[in-house]
């Protein structure tokens, strides 16, 4: 089925090294999977030995308006094959510098997963920042490939979380890739938050019915 004109792409690299081992991932995944418009793109399966197709990687890129990193926070960044993907895929010319402009006016963000509770995560926490603050380098990466940075998709606490919260983050990221793709997402208000899955409600206008 073609994507209609007026719909965005979205393209979702996911990236965790132990899927099997993951209580909240396998079911976010699948929440997005097969959605109109989404392409779900694994590259710890994709590229297991980290051998990395560059051009088809740029081509994937230009293909699709929406990016997504997908991943456990590890580290308080990315997994390593994240890392491996931006030093070789963004190219000076390409992503960056004078004449880098392929990735021009796409929007990014992030969806992360993390062992530690959100209290963990605020400035009287035990890790003394927000997740936010913490993707200062990813934020400013994207900002030198003249993307838009939304506020991160995060899911906290996933040691100890419950069914019923895995089911309405499920739901959630669902609702949020959808509104995503139909231009649906206040572009200012997710900018400016610290957790964009704080304020769905506000941030994702409802579809008008004719």
């Amino acid at each position: 089925m073609m994507t209609p004109p007026d719909q965005k792409k979205i393209l979702i690299l996911f990236a965790h090294p132990a899927l099997e081992k993951s209580r909240v991932n396998v079911h976010l995944t699948k929440a997005v999977k097969g959605l109109e418009g989404v392409h779900f793109h694994d590259l710890y399966q994709e590229y297991p030995d980290f051998h990395i197709d560059v051009k088809r990687e740029q081509e994937l890129l230009s293909q699709h308006d929406v990016i997504i990193f997908h991943h456990p926070f590890f580290w308080y960044s990315t997994p390593a094959i994240l890392k491996e993907w931006q030093d070789l895929v963004l190219e000076h010319g390409w992503a960056y510098g004078s004449q880098g402009n392929a990735l021009k006016g796409k929007l990014f963000m992030n969806v992360i997963t993390t062992g530690g509770k959100e209290i963990a995560y605020h400035a009287e926490g035990y890790n003394g920042l927000t997740v936010r603050q913490l993707l200062a380098p990813l934020e400013q990466t994207v900002n030198l490939c003249k993307m838009i940075f939304l506020a991160p998709f995060i899911v906290h606490g996933t040691h100890s979380i419950t069914p019923e919260d895995i089911t309405r983050y499920k739901s959630e990221y669902r609702d949020l890739v959808l509104a995503l793709s139909e231009n649906r997402v206040d572009i200012e208000m997710s900018r400016k938050l610290i957790r964009i899955n704080d304020q769905l409600e506000k941030v994702i206008h409802q579809m008008e019915v004719k």
